[in-house]
């Protein structure tokens, strides 16, 4: 029983840590968001806390998860209006530079396939992609391969999270709602119903 007890407060203190690591990635970057940063933020030395994971790689692909599952709590009704859902998320991702900051850094070195978020990103694109395309489906958007439109999405996505990152001032989310009205028919006004 005493491993159980063991167990679960492991589980908990891990969620602690990856709510925390959020707050302070969020506010602070990947290069302020050190391990030490925020070991200090949960009261854990640097080793107590790479006790939860296995290196500082594995503690920042969870975050990244971390922000996922938060993200799609978020996007509750994402069925009734995907694009709107969809907006929401990049529109909160400009709240958050660190974590924009940390996934597109993570990304880039995730092209390895021996890096330990390879798996992650693989499995995070495609499930986004399948999203993507179940939602140009019920769209009716014509387009001859649906997939194709949502790795459109995908990219145009992952680019302006680029852009903004050079340069704030670039408007993602209003970006995105004119690539949306692209590709309605006839290239509707942006907020136009699709």
């Amino acid at each position: 029983m005493a491993q159980r007890g063991s167990y679960a407060k492991g589980i908990a203190k891990r969620e602690e840590i990856l709510t925390r690591a959020l707050d302070v990635v969020g506010r602070q970057g990947v290069r302020g968001a050190s391990v030490k940063e925020i070991a200090e933020a949960v009261g854990l030395s640097q080793a107590g806390l790479l006790h939860y994971f296995d290196s500082k790689e594995e503690l920042f692909t969870e975050i990244l998860r971390k922000r996922d599952e938060l993200d799609q709590l978020t996007s509750a009704g994402a069925a009734a209006d995907p694009e709107a859902a969809f907006l929401r998320v990049v529109r909160h991702n400009a709240e958050v530079p660190g974590l924009v900051e940390l996934f597109s850094r993570l990304a880039v070195d995730a092209a390895d396939p021996r890096h330990p978020a390879h798996e992650y990103f693989l499995g995070r694109s495609a499930a986004l992609r399948a999203e993507l395309t179940a939602s140009v489906i019920a769209s009716g958007v014509p387009a001859a391969d649906p997939e194709a439109v949502a790795r459109l999405i995908q990219a145009v996505t992952d680019g302006l999270q680029l852009q903004w990152l050079l340069d704030p001032s670039v408007d993602m989310a209003a970006t995105l709602e004119t690539f949306f009205a692209l590709l309605r028919p006839g290239g509707a006004e942006p907020g136009a119903p699709a």
